[in-house]
């Protein structure tokens, strides 16, 4: 049989006062209930004795709060969103709060049950990485009591807070940095999606070409997992054999590429450049190591709780806020000045031990 709960009302009397002292006591309020220091001593030295926790159901009937927030991504493996889910974790604990993750795995159906269960559990707050299909269900959260802050994409014509990074100038940098290194078929492998910040990292792209006066050579893969990414890279690669370097979308497809140019005995700092937009631990690591486009994981998780905590304790003001945070490239030698014919090594791409 489960053991009774320790309750406010046993404390009380124990101490020979009222449930209301003793309350007023554990949530902080004594002082300015004139409460004596005396009783605060023993309130608090029997509270600690007795190892008392309060329930949180019955505190959540008082306060209106649950003291939890709801984290949705696509799927909370990645390691940028399990990068941010670290950080966002340490400070809403930090702030006495509780965080719920949950990945959509990319399918409308999760996504909407996700949202369902977040909703009964009356989460105070949401933080979502917008998976696509959901627009409309998301909509509807941002248009209630519930403060939410999205981040990484946006949705135009979406009134809600947003973090966001710049992400057309970050892959617009990470383009010139190529050219400026001497490479002038530059190729970008991106996804085949309408998500915001897919679209902006290849607008960068295309800009950073465009004002060089180079041609753009794009690759969109319907993404189905790794090995058909693989086999899809290998592919494009082979065929555009006169591609010099490479600024890959992201950190998952960066992997597959590097996969596909193995397979290829394509060396990279050689036969071809190479630009991660996100940075990985292990990209510094490889031999020779990677370039990336770092993005600020704590910044952006710190802006997230700021506005959240902001929305939590005054949600009066309407105004939306968008916070655009910039990146940091990390040069490494895969992108380094281009090699004539007779400066290539016969070195060929391995991962340092």
């Amino acid at each position: 049989m489960r053991e009774k709960r320790l309750s406010i009302t046993d404390i009380a009397r124990q101490l020979g006062t009222s449930t209301t002292t003793v309350s007023f006591v554990i949530n902080g309020k004594a002082r300015e209930k004139n409460i004596s220091q005396v009783l605060i001593d023993r309130v608090e030295h029997l509270v600690s004795e007795l190892n008392y926790q309060p329930n949180a159901l019955a505190k959540s009937f008082r306060t209106g709060k649950t003291m939890t927030i709801g984290f949705i991504v696509d799927e909370i493996s990645q390691p940028f969103f399990s990068g941010i889910a670290k950080y966002i974790d340490e400070k809403a604990s930090a702030h006495g709060y509780n965080i719920l993750f949950s990945s959509t795995k990319n399918s409308k159906k999760r996504g909407g049950e996700v949202l369902q269960v977040f909703n009964e559990r009356h989460v105070d707050a949401f933080i979502i990485a917008l998976p696509n299909g959901l627009e409309n269900e998301v909509k509807e959260v941002i248009g209630g009591d519930v403060p939410v802050v999205l981040f990484d994409r946006y949705i135009s014509g979406f009134e809600s807070d947003y973090v966001l990074i710049d992400n057309e100038s970050s892959a617009a940098e990470a383009t010139q940095h190529l050219i400026d290194s001497g490479y002038k078929e530059i190729a970008f492998v991106t996804i085949e999606t309408d998500q915001s910040q897919m679209l902006d990292r290849t607008k960068g792209y295309e800009r950073a070409i465009v004002i060089a006066g180079l041609n753009p050579i794009v690759k969109r893969i319907n993404y189905e997992g790794k090995p058909e990414s693989v086999a899809e890279i290998a592919a494009f690669l082979q065929q555009n054999n006169q591609i010099d370097a490479v600024v890959f979308a992201c950190n998952y497809l960066s992997m597959d590429g590097l996969d596909a140019m193995r397979q290829l005995n394509l060396k990279i700092g050689e036969n071809i450049a190479m630009v991660s937009f996100d940075d990985l631990e292990v990209f510094k690591y490889f031999m020779p190591s990677i370039t990336a486009i770092a993005q600020p994981l704590e910044e952006i998780a710190d802006q997230i709780m700021e506005i959240l905590m902001y929305r939590l304790t005054n949600n009066t003001n309407k105004n939306k806020i968008k916070a655009v945070l910039t990146t940091q490239m990390e040069i490494r030698d895969s992108s380094q000045f281009k090699k004539t014919s007779d400066e290539v090594q016969p070195e060929a791409l391995t991962v340092g031990k």
